[in-house]
């Protein structure tokens, strides 16, 4: 199992990061839910949602490696199977994102929201795939997927806290600061 051992480092890092970022996700989403924009319950399941869960699916990862399996196989089945619950959460994070009305989504949202996800969910499972034959491959392949959930989930709760700034300026602005609201000239 030298194959997982080697990889020790790389999932401490990556996994602590993902467990730190699902706090500040939590942390951001209530200050956020102290004065919610129209439609953010909506747009919360297209946009909010799916990025706590890829975080989560990171740390996950994290936790599968350092499993005591009996070998890496009974590993790529744990790999294997989150890929697919992946692929599925992804195809309806895509739904969502189609079926809400708060926001229109643009090509930057459909990029780090679906395909990136699909992305990595499809490296994942073909990783799991490909244990037998070329472990170390599917080893970087785990890595690689892990990595593209991470970076893909800071763009997207970066994006989301921009967008809650900028609305929550853009209301303050149009109601002149005060909380009152102004007509727009």
């Amino acid at each position: 199992m030298q194959s997982l051992a080697d990889w020790d480092s790389f999932y401490v890092i990556v996994g602590s990061a993902a467990g730190a970022l699902i706090g500040l996700q939590f942390v951001v989403m209530t200050l956020i839910a102290e004065n919610p924009p129209k439609g953010v319950e909506e747009a919360g399941a297209a946009f909010t949602t799916p990025t706590v869960i890829h975080f989560s699916g990171v740390l996950l990862l994290a936790a599968l490696v350092r499993v005591p399996w009996e070998s890496v196989v009974s590993a790529a089945i744990a790999w294997g199977a989150m890929g697919l619950c992946g692929l599925a959460y992804t195809a309806t994070t895509a739904y969502r994102m189609r079926r809400q009305s708060a926001y229109q989504p643009v090509f930057e949202d459909w990029l780090f929201h679906a395909l990136l996800p699909l992305a990595a969910y499809l490296i994942l499972l073909a990783a799991a795939l490909a244990v037998t034959p070329l472990t170390r491959d599917a080893m970087f392949g785990v890595g690689g997927a892990a990595l593209l959930l991470l970076f893909t989930g800071i763009h997207n709760a970066w994006d989301a806290v921009a967008y809650h700034v900028g609305k929550k300026a853009q209301d303050m602005f149009e109601g002149g600061g005060d909380g009152r609201k102004r007509p727009k000239r």
